[in-house]
């Protein structure tokens, strides 16, 4: 478990030929030419190495089609198992993705997430080039019990939104997140207002955020995460905790969110303190 603080700043058939397969998906996938046999390095590393190079300078596209183990092991007389390692290592690293009962696709690109300042998510996806879009899945009024309470620093029973809502980009869904902010500090807050940027409608109501502090956790997503994330039960998921505070250091919002974990990079740039 990890805690940062910071402040605010589809697919087609496969042709007949493992050519084809390699060269039809959208007229631009390119095939592995020539595996050396005799070189230095591993076959798998040699696959492995091709299709990386070929997905990164963007001749295999996201949701492309790859051809199977065996007719990769055909093409080139070399095994199933070495065919096996060069996927599953490129699967590992999040460049494909297996589907069963479908094949091995191109994974989508990662999203790759600076933490360096108190963003909200359509601001980070806007800076990154996407399109964010929220849905909400539900809006209410509660009685904060103690946990969230103490988190908000407010009593238990204050009167607290609680929203649940799903986080998008591109009109891809990528994290489930439930947010409490106590009623008091934005009482014009409603359900239209829900599922635009809360930092900015919170700003525009005069207040100011001063900084977040965030706990990051690895686990396996519940039934209900990956029902919306489209994701299999238990697939990996990044859980973060956030409690976002006013510049006065009043507590304004305390977040759960469930992000994908294999549309997900998270980095931090530190310094040496001397």
């Amino acid at each position: 478990m990890t805690q940062i603080t910071y402040n605010r700043l589809s697919t087609s058939p496969f042709p007949s030929t493992l050519d084809e397969r390699l060269s039809t998906a959208k007229g631009r996938n390119a095939v592995i030419q020539h595996i050396n046999k005799n070189s230095p390095l591993p076959i798998y590393y040699q696959i492995e190495a091709a299709l990386k190079q070929q997905i990164e300078e963007g001749l295999l596209q996201p949701g492309d089609l790859i051809p199977s183990e065996r007719e990769f092991a055909e093409a080139h007389q070399i095994s199933r198992m070495t065919v096996r390692q060069a996927i599953s290592n490129l699967v590992n690293a999040g460049y494909l993705i297996r589907q069963k009962g479908r094949g091995t696709f191109v994974a989508n690109k990662k999203i790759v997430m600076q933490l360096s300042g108190l963003t909200s998510f359509s601001e980070e996806m806007e800076h990154l080039g996407l399109e964010p879009a929220s849905e909400l899945l539900s809006y209410q009024t509660i009685a904060a019990e103690m946990t969230i309470a103490n988190k908000l620093g407010i009593r238990e029973g204050a009167k607290i939104y609680e929203l649940k809502r799903l986080r998008i980009a591109n009109e891809q869904p990528l994290a489930l997140e439930t947010v409490y902010i106590p009623e008091q500090l934005l009482p014009g807050l409603n359900q239209d207002v829900a599922i635009t940027s809360l930092y900015a409608f919170a700003e525009a109501s005069g207040l100011n955020l001063g900084r977040a502090s965030q706990t990051f956790e690895s686990r396996l997503a519940t039934k209900e995460e990956a029902q919306h994330l489209g994701l299999s039960v238990s697939s990996p998921v990044l859980s973060v905790e956030q409690l976002t505070f006013l510049a006065t250091d009043q507590p304004f919002e305390y977040v759960i969110s469930a992000y994908r974990g294999d549309r997900y990079t998270f980095t931090v740039e530190m310094e040496r303190q001397r």
